[in-house]
């Protein structure tokens, strides 16, 4: 079954994550990739993830393609107009490619390369419109496309940790009128805050991937708290990171024990190891996804 027909038959579903390399080099991403081959229903492939320049998403993309993977090709507004949007997303059809999750994009300032120009020609509600345009058969100008008509499973963010929640909900709704079929959410920590989103989002009738980011310090998680909005790490898991001498298997376990709790909240997981792709199998098991 494909990922879209699963996400189509309200099946829960596995995701995970991986960022391409700051060079040509993919021999390594493709290995961590074999550690969770038929273990995850698609493979998320992050574009210049906090604006640092790397190996792009669509060449990763295609690579796993052709090692017979199910990625989630993310396409960013940030850097590309609306010419080379719709041109990477015609690229990714003719690639194999069937699953792209769309995102506004962090700010060029963020990253390694703070003097680039943003371009933002789009936001990511109008990229979702301009996907269902040429899944429809036309470019944004009302342009016919040659031959079949591309067919995409589409996705979009949500932040359920943000304060206050009724816009990322009423984005919600414009994206799924929009043509967004699944969700996959900012990092959770906080259980009963998740609660609350599903509470508020249940009369939306769409699929939601609860985001599980793997926390490798205390420090991180006091860095999240600070700087990430929408994320709380909650006092008690901070101190069991501080108190761990094995801070990656107390990563795992807190993974775990948090995937455990939101499963019967959600419609699937959304793994987010951050360069610890390793460690994905051992969430895995532990969890008993």
């Amino acid at each position: 079954m494909r990922f879209r027909e699963k996400i189509e038959a309200g099946k829960f579903v596995v995701t995970s994550e991986v960022g391409p390399p700051k060079g040509a080099d993919a021999r390594a991403l493709l290995e961590d990739a074999e550690l969770i081959r038929g273990r995850v229903d698609a493979i998320n492939v992050t574009d210049l993830q906090s604006s640092v320049m790397r190996l792009g998403s669509l060449a990763v993309s295609s690579m796993l393609v052709q090692k017979g993977f199910e990625p989630v090709y993310q396409l960013t507004c940030r850097d590309r107009n609306r010419l080379a949007l719709q041109s990477d997303l015609l690229s990714a059809a003719a690639l194999g490619i069937e699953n792209i999750l769309v995102l506004t994009g962090d700010h060029p300032v963020m990253g390694d390369h703070p003097e680039a120009k943003p371009v933002f020609d789009l936001d990511s509600v109008q990229l979702l419109e301009a996907v269902r345009g040429l899944q429809e058969g036309f470019d944004m100008k009302g342009n016919k496309l040659e031959g079949n008509p591309p067919r995409f499973c589409v996705g979009a963010v949500v932040n359920p940790g943000a304060d206050p929640l009724e816009p990322q909900i009423a984005r919600m709704e414009i994206k799924i009128a929009s043509g967004a079929q699944f969700f996959q959410t900012q990092a959770v920590y906080d259980v009963k805050l998740f609660e609350r989103f599903i509470e508020k989002t249940k009369h939306l009738k769409t699929t939601i991937l609860a985001g599980i980011v793997l926390l490798k310090s205390a420090g991180m998680a006091r860095y999240m708290n600070k700087n990430v909005a929408g994320v709380f790490v909650p006092d008690a898991l901070v101190k069991e990171m501080e108190d761990s001498r094995d801070k990656a298997a107390q990563s795992v376990e807190i993974a775990a024990r948090l995937i455990k709790e939101l499963k019967p909240m959600c419609q699937g997981i959304h793994i987010m190891p951050i360069g610890w792709d390793k460690k994905v199998p051992l969430v895995l098991d532990a969890s008993g996804l």
